[in-house]
């Protein structure tokens, strides 16, 4: 299942009472929103981006990222890039780290595609624990309240 900043209200409010009745874990794919959380969507479409490279597959997600929603999101990335490096990182590890916060994560699949994207991915490792000022941090920016 997709949990990402943008996606939360399935996973953190409509699958909350299976993960507490039966203690079961989920699996998350597409922690980076298909790379948009790691920032480099935030000038336009890069050319080597999977973005570019698959112009008909991503299509409706190259648009949407032209309207309102889309400049929305890119403007939250901007502003969760300001946290991520206060924290030493970058906007993907402390996305990937925000999903392996929540307990009801067991797994998160990765999509890097080259080595230093999965080395970046990684250091959220180094980081999987927010204060709870960080997480108010994140949830503004978001214009979220997490459930759990």
């Amino acid at each position: 299942m997709p949990s990402t900043a943008f996606t939360r209200q399935r996973f953190e409010v409509e699958y909350a009472p299976i993960f507490e009745q039966f203690g079961y874990g989920t699996t998350i794919w597409s922690p980076l929103a298909s790379g948009l959380l790691t920032g480099k969507y935030n000038d336009g479409i890069p050319e080597d981006s999977r973005f570019a490279q698959n112009k008909d597959f991503f299509s409706s997600t190259v648009k949407s990222l032209q309207e309102e929603e889309g400049k929305a999101k890119i403007a939250k990335v901007r502003e969760l890039t300001k946290v991520a490096e206060r924290l030493g990182g970058s906007v993907a590890s402390l996305s990937i780290a925000w999903c392996l916060k929540n307990e009801n994560v067991s797994t998160v699949i990765l999509g890097a595609s080259k080595p230093e994207q999965l080395a970046d991915s990684l250091r959220c490792l180094e980081n999987t624990q927010f204060s709870p000022e960080e997480l108010v941090s994140i949830n503004q920016i978001l214009g979220t309240e997490a459930a759990t």
